[in-house]
């Protein structure tokens, strides 16, 4: 092996790709601080999975960069060992060009543990986006003229996938994207859902959290009680039990049934109705900012 001629040519392409590295992060991050949000921010709400799909295109930006990377470096490490690089290594004792090597070996291997961290954490957040698209289209597909879906709502207790507002009901739809397969089925099971493919629990806790923070946000909005029905959609899985005092579970076929989930004391005025539209539209343009991203995928 000739290792002057294949140190030289590796450090050649670090040193290059480096550079290349520290100039493509440094324009990502300038993109993102100067035109963070859409041109008419103050007119656009946030759509199905808004944080998710910010997040992936992040994601994606992120992956590309790497992956341009790992070709520039390949180009001119070919390039450089044709053209002899390792005239610049030329009466270094042997010792210290291995111990370069292994340095350059170290740190492709680190960038290769980012380029895979980023693609694992891209295909997960790609599954949280679709998760949530496919409630939030189920939930605009079976809404009425009077209902209204929102999406992202933020809470101090957590963010809120869907929030559905019409004058029979207002519902917190939180949606739980797990990877199931064919006959695979979930239930409640008091604070839990349980998954017939896993022996764990999943804790519904937080739900109830941010759909009792919504709820008494409404309250003080419109200076009387309302009730927010807490909504659990896992699509992809079959729904074994569905209901308790507290909450509801769906998949995305079967979402329909929020809409018989409800008693009379569930109706709201149409001026109450208005309100809580107009503050959620408020809420949700995307010139307050998107909300961090945050799912749960397994």
């Amino acid at each position: 092996m000739d290792i002057e001629a294949i140190s030289g040519a590796a450090t050649v392409a670090l040193a290059s790709t480096i550079v290349f590295l520290l100039i493509a992060k440094f324009w990502n991050a300038l993109s993102r601080a100067v035109g963070s949000g859409p041109s008419f921010a103050d007119s656009i709400m946030h759509e199905a999975a808004q944080r998710f799909r910010d997040e992936f295109q992040r994601l994606s930006t992120s992956q590309s960069t790497y992956l341009g990377a790992a070709l520039v470096f390949a180009m001119l490490f070919v390039a450089a060992y044709v053209f002899q690089a390792q005239q610049l290594f030329v009466g270094y004792p042997h010792w210290q060009l291995y111990l370069l090597l292994g340095f350059l070996l170290l740190a492709v291997g680190f960038a290769f543990y980012q380029l895979g961290k980023t693609i694992i954490a891209r295909r997960q957040v790609r599954f949280l986006q679709d998760a949530n698209i496919a409630i939030g289209h189920r939930l605009h597909q079976i809404s009425s003229g009077l209902t209204q879906v929102f999406h992202d709502v933020r809470t101090s207790a957590g963010v809120i996938d869907h929030v559905v507002i019409g004058r029979t009901g207002l519902y917190a739809v939180n949606v739980v994207a797990k990877r199931a397969r064919d006959g695979h089925s979930v239930h409640l099971q008091g604070n839990a859902l349980q998954f017939s493919s896993s022996k764990t629990e999943l804790s519904i806790v937080d739900f109830a959290a941010k759909a009792t923070r919504l709820e008494k946000e409404f309250q003080k909005l419109l200076a009387h009680n309302v009730r927010v029905r807490s909504v659990i959609a896992a699509p992809g899985w079959e729904i074994g039990d569905q209901t308790n005092e507290h909450h509801l579970l769906v998949n995305e076929r079967n979402i329909g049934m929020l809409r018989g989930w409800k008693d009379s004391t569930d109706h709201l005025m149409d001026e109450d109705v208005d309100r809580l539209k107009n503050e959620m539209t408020r809420k949700c343009l995307r010139a307050t900012g998107a909300p961090r991203q945050s799912g749960i995928v397994a």
